[in-house]
Formats: structure tokens, C-alpha cells, sequence
């Protein structure tokens, strides 16, 4: 025998605040001090174009340049690295820790293609700059419009080029 349920339309309601408060949850409260250590953390980008490059901006501070790896691949830079953390400072009672530690990636797909054999790289004061330069090709270029008036034709006689009549 089947058993008969009865609809209740509050426990659809119930079970979406549920939900609602469950992402809020994760979206606003902050984790424990040691959650963020654990996992990998993402990588803050600022990406800028003009006509002749891409500069690409990360900031990064405290971590060594050695520790950090940059590659470009079919119009992908990806970014990765490693903050580590202090080791001699483990036993403390820490009442509020929120500096990040561990790897982290980043990988971003670039609109045009960048020759890979000029892209230069500096670290300075906790901020990675790129510079991308762009392969002549993907640089925009002016076209000249031609129109308007119509080409002038000067009228010759033969005789008159090589100075016979």
C-alpha cells in the first residue's frame, strides 16, 4: 500500500533559507585560523592593453621571486607559487591570523598572441609587473582610406618623353 504525503509549501520555503543561509555562510563568515594555511589561495590579477603590450600585475608580498613560475602557452599565462609560512613562530596563540600561506595558481587567457622570447618580469616591493609584448601581427595598425577625388591623369604625347616631335 502506498502512502499517501501530505504538500506542505512551507517546507519548500524552509528548505531554500536553509540554502540561502548556507551560501551566505560560506560567502561571508570567515574561516578558522588554520583553514587558510591548508588550501591553495587565489591570485589577485590586474590585466592592462594597449597597442604594443600587455602589462599584468599581481600582487604577491612576502614571497621570494625564486619560489614563483610564470609560463605562457597558446595565449595562456599562468602564474604559480609558493608563500610559505614562518616556521619559527608555530607555537604561539595566535588571536587573529590572516596572512595566506601556501601555493597558489592564477591563469588567464590573453585576447592576442605575445612573443614569449620578450616578456620581461620584474618583483618589486610585493608586486609582480609583466610585460607582454604583443607579435607584430596582433598589433592594430592605421589603414589609409582612399576615396574621394578621382586620380588625375596627365596627358603626354610620346614625342614629347624623349624630346622628338
Amino acid at each position: 500500500m502506498a502512502n499517501i504525503i501530505r504538500y506542505d509549501p512551507f517546507h519548500e520555503m524552509v528548505s531554500l533559507r536553509e540554502a540561502m543561509d548556507r551560501m551566505m555562510e560560506s560567502a561571508f563568515v570567515r574561516p578558522r585560523f588554520g583553514w587558510l594555511r591548508e588550501t591553495a589561495w587565489d591570485l589577485a590579477l590586474d590585466v592592462a592593453e594597449d597597442d604594443e603590450q600587455f602589462v599584468v600585475k599581481a600582487s604577491i608580498p612576502g614571497v621570494n621571486p625564486d619560489n614563483i613560475e610564470i609560463t605562457y602557452d597558446a595565449n595562456v599565462l599562468t602564474i604559480k607559487g609558493e608563500a610559505k609560512e614562518e616556521s619559527e613562530v608555530k607555537e604561539r596563540n595566535y588571536h587573529l591570523r590572516e596572512r595566506r600561506y601556501g601555493s597558489f595558481s592564477r591563469s588567464v587567457s590573453l585576447p592576442a598572441s605575445v612573443n614569449p622570447d620578450k616578456i620581461e618580469a620584474t618583483y618589486d616591493k610585493g608586486v609582480l609587473t609583466l610585460h607582454l609584448p604583443k607579435v607584430e601581427e596582433a598589433k592594430p595598425r592605421k589603414i589609409k582610406v582612399l576615396g574621394g577625388e578621382k586620380p588625375k591623369v596627365i596627358e603626354a604625347k610620346a614625342t614629347d618623353i624623349t624630346g622628338k616631335n
